[in-house]
């Protein structure tokens, strides 16, 4: 082989050599980190669960001496197998029986195999193979519930934060004891006196309760009537330029007011005073104002007919007949009298015509109508009578159906005349 080969194979040996090297350092260095060259005795712990901070390499300890580690970890989908590999030199001082628990370092830190060791056992060492069983005393199980449980909270409440508040809170309250300490005394005092009154809190709260469901079933009413309020506010906001015109017109007007009760208060105070005669004699008379009104009402149709009103004669139809002079008007004897003293009162107005007048045929003689004739004052009841059976007639109705004021307008015509019924 030549010189430049037997170099070329030098140099390839050399590499294939020093990867070989590499490969064996690299394996050597799994083999012990993995403690293949350590003695060991394995045995088997059984448990029904390990949780996430259980780790392969985890420490094993028995009363607070690390006397092995975790090798291995397998589920068995009830529970899982945990292989512990033990130190020779410390398993005499382990016996068969012991049990082991899953202990945190911290509250925060990963698990470590806590064996424990009966107290006055005579079971013989641990040997390879055995199985370990989970610690399922009731101090056991209550310790592993706390950690279980107060992992989450403490997770949760953050407890470097936790932490700051502490003592934010120590440092506030650091030299203010006393002042704590009256505090605490006299919010006793406050709640031994306030605790006499919860009967009548209770009653309060449950009024309140009443208050508020009575509230909530008008609340649909209340709504409406904000809506409704809300529309009217709306339109006295668009009408307030009109609304600041009336304003200034009714300033206006209170002030001419003003003025003319302050000039004529003393003319306005003469005319209450004059007034009040007219007023009561008004006031007195006042129950015969709605029958003169009435009456008045009824009488029209009757005048539109006695007048003729829409006939082809309009116009009243008597005939009227000069007597001789009678004499002269004497004073003292042909004076009227008005002696009525009945007051204001409502005549009726069927009555029905008197006697003579009733019996009369046309052609008969002639009846002067005359006041003091035995007929009674103007407008009694009896000169009513006389003119209902006059006017009857020609109104084509019966005398109990003329009015019975007909006498105010048609008896001052008939009045001292004679009148001839046909």
């Amino acid at each position: 082989m030549s010189r430049p080969g037997l170099r070329k194979l030098r140099l390839r040996t050399a590499g294939l050599v020093f990867l070989l090297v590499m490969a064996a350092l690299i394996t050597l260095s799994i083999k012990v980190y993995n403690k293949d060259f350590v003695t060991s005795v394995p045995v088997t712990l059984r448990t029904d669960r390990i949780g996430n901070q259980l780790h392969v390499t985890s420490e094993v300890k028995a009363r607070g001496v690390v006397v092995g580690e975790v090798r291995r970890i397998t589920s068995t989908g009830t529970g899982a197998e945990i292989e512990l590999a033990l130190e020779p030199g410390k398993i005499a001082h382990l016996p068969k029986d012991v049990s082991a628990l899953l202990i945190p370092k911290t509250l925060f830190g990963e698990r470590y195999v806590q064996l424990s060791i009966p107290d006055r056992t005579a079971a013989p060492p641990i040997a390879a193979g055995d199985v370990i069983p989970q610690d399922r005393s009731g101090n056991a199980i209550e310790l592993e519930k706390v950690f279980d449980n107060l992992l989450p909270v403490l997770k949760a409440v953050q407890p470097q934060k936790l932490a700051t508040t502490l003592t934010a809170i120590s440092t506030a309250l650091r030299g203010r004891g006393d002042q704590i300490g009256d505090t605490l005394v006299t919010a006793a005092n406050y709640l031994e006196k306030f605790n006499p009154n919860l009967p009548r809190l209770n009653e309060n709260i449950r009024d309140l309760a009443e208050v508020s469901k009575l509230y909530g079933d008008i609340a649909p009413d209340v709504l409406d009537s904000l809506t409704s309020a809300a529309v009217t506010l709306r339109t006295v906001s668009d009408k307030r330029a009109e609304l600041g015109g009336l304003y200034d017109r009714v300033t206006s007007s209170s002030q001419d007011t003003t003025a003319f009760l302050r000039d004529n208060k003393d003319n306005l105070i003469r005319l209450s005073a004059a007034s009040r005669a007219p007023l009561e004699l008004a006031a007195r008379y006042s129950p015969s104002f709605p029958c003169t009104l009435d009456a008045l009402t009824a009488l029209k149709p009757s005048l539109d007919r006695f007048f003729g009103k829409d006939s082809a004669k309009p116009g009243m139809q008597v005939e009227v007949r000069i007597i001789p002079d009678t004499g002269k008007y004497l004073p003292g004897q042909d004076d009227p009298v008005y002696n009525a003293k009945g007051g204001p009162r409502c005549y009726p107005s069927g009555v029905t015509p008197a006697a003579g007048v009733a019996a009369a045929e046309p052609g008969s003689a002639a009846h002067p109508l005359v006041s003091g004739d035995g007929l009674g004052l103007p407008n009694s009841p009896q000169e009513r009578e006389l003119i209902a059976g006059l006017v009857a007639p020609s109104l084509g109705v019966a005398p109990g159906q003329v009015p019975g004021w007909s006498s105010v307008l048609v008896g001052p015509l008939y009045r001292g005349t004679e009148v001839t019924l046909k």
